[in-house]
């Protein structure tokens, strides 16, 4: 949380309040409504908070971008594209003995950008559609399927340990996260790998100085995804936008707990 500030600097107004229309659901309606992968996992972690910003456009506390994943990401595409111009394998599955070359579709900028709508498919049994920007997709050689590939940027002073990676309870949302790329990708019509990748680069803090430059160490994270969970949720969502009244508190959720706790000092 933090004061909001137009360009010039001078202190602005805070709306509290979505002003889009197509950002707020209507109930009982017809038309198509669009649910990014964020908004799916806000609905799987607190389905009050969902309910009061999609259906009574109550925004979220705005928060700054982390500039830096956004670097390792930007430059990571840049990375991967040259050797996918040139359909030419990236030298980390020769490392991890994967048979893989970078996926080439004339779609690809448009499925990694999640603004400009991301991967996408229309759930005909809820009317709402489901997307979001994938960070990059491989392609496996031998068994013809994607490989859907999500990049990660930290700095722990702990080793990346493949095997135990994904069981930190602050990952657990980074597993929902590919399982909703995959059914997403399943449900445009591509045949998909059940293994997903997480490309961690982990900066190191070992050195003795900084000399301008972080140096990443790569560890390639496997995933096996399992989507049988989507399908349900997603018309469990789809009950919940269509409800009459806010869902009750969820007493593990801060933010339900901050905004209540609040009412006794007004």
């Amino acid at each position: 949380m933090g004061l909001k500030r137009d360009s010039k600097g001078n202190l602005a107004e805070v709306s509290p309040l979505r002003s889009r229309k197509g950002s707020i659901y209507k109930k009982g309606t017809n038309e198509t409504f669009k649910i990014s992968r964020s908004k799916f996992s806000s609905f799987l972690d607190c389905k009050r908070c969902f309910y009061l910003d999609r259906v009574k456009g109550l925004k979220d506390p705005g928060m700054p971008g982390w500039s830096l994943n956004v670097a390792v990401d930007e430059l990571l595409k840049k990375e991967f594209d040259l050797l996918r111009a040139q359909k030419k394998p990236h030298p980390i599955f020769k490392k991890y003995n994967l048979n893989f070359i970078p996926y080439q579709h004339k779609e690809l900028d448009r499925w990694r950008n999640s603004l400009t709508g991301g991967i996408s498919y229309l759930d005909k049994d809820t009317n709402l559609e489901i997307h979001g920007g994938v960070d990059d997709i491989w392609y496996d050689l031998d068994n013809k399927e994607l490989v859907v590939v999500d990049y990660k940027a930290q700095s722990s002073n702990t080793k990346v340990e493949t095997d135990v990676y994904l069981e930190s309870v602050y990952h657990q949302g980074y597993k929902i996260q590919m399982d909703i790329y995959v059914h997403i990708l399943r449900k445009m019509g591509f045949q998909v790998s059940d293994t997903s990748y997480f490309y961690v680069c982990n900066a190191e803090k070992s050195f003795d100085n900084f000399e301008g430059k972080l140096n990443f160490t790569i560890t390639l994270v496997p995933y096996v995804t399992d989507t049988s969970w989507v399908e349900s949720n997603i018309k469990e969502m789809k009950k919940t936008l269509e409800l009459d009244s806010v869902p009750k508190i969820n007493k593990s959720c801060e933010q339900c707990m901050y905004l209540d706790a609040g009412k006794e000092f007004i």
